[in-house]
C-alpha cells in the first residue's frame, strides 16, 4: 500500500497553506510517532547541527527534544512555495526543567515526494531566553488564527 499525505505537490498557495497548518498542528501534539508519519521512511533532516535519517531516527530525535523542551508550543507561517517545495518561518516557545523560558526562531526548507510525504527537511533555529511574562504562544493555534502572521520579535 502506498502512503499518501494530501495535499500533494505541485502546491498552490491554498494547498501550501494547508500543508503548513497540518505540520504545525501535528508538531503541537508533541507525539513523535504522529509527526514522523508525515515523512518518508527514508526522510533526511538537518535540524540545527544534527542530521537525522529515517522515521525511527525522527521519532528518537523528537522524543529527546520534547523531553527537554517542556510545554512546547509552535507557530509556522508559509514563506514561499514552488512545485514540491515549501519554505516556512516559525517560532516556538518552551521551557527547560529549571523553568527557564525560550522563544526559538527559525526557517525550514521542505521537499515532498509525489505522495505528499516530506522527504527532506532543513531547519535553522536560534534560541532567545525570555521571561515567562513575555510568552505569546500558548498551546495549539485556535482555528480562528490559522494563517495569521506572527511578529518578527
Amino acid at each position: 500500500m502506498i502512503e499518501s499525505r494530501p495535499p500533494l505537490p505541485p502546491f498552490t498557495r491554498e494547498t501550501a497553506l494547508k500543508k503548513v497548518q497540518a505540520a504545525e498542528d501535528a508538531w503541537n501534539t508533541r507525539d513523535p510517532a504522529r509527526v514522523a508519519g508525515a515523512y518518508t521512511v527514508d526522510s533526511v533532516w538537518r535540524n540545527r547541527d544534527t542530521f537525522v535519517a529515517g522515521r525511527d531516527e525522527i521519532v528518537s530525535f523528537l522524543t529527546r527534544k520534547w523531553e527537554r523542551e517542556l510545554d512546547y508550543a509552535l507557530r509556522k507561517n508559509l514563506w514561499a512555495f514552488d512545485g514540491n517545495r515549501i519554505g516556512v518561518r516559525f517560532q516556538y516557545e518552551c521551557h527547560d526543567a529549571d523553568g527557564r523560558w525560550y522563544r526559538s526562531y527559525g526557517n525550514e526548507l521542505w521537499q515532498f515526494d509525489a505522495n505528499g510525504l516530506m522527504e527532506r527537511r532543513e531547519a535553522s533555529i536560534n534560541d532567545l531566553p525570555i521571561e515567562e511574562s513575555d510568552r505569546r504562544i500558548f498551546g495549539p493555534r485556535p482555528e480562528s488564527e490559522h494563517g495569521v502572521e506572527f511578529p518578527l520579535r
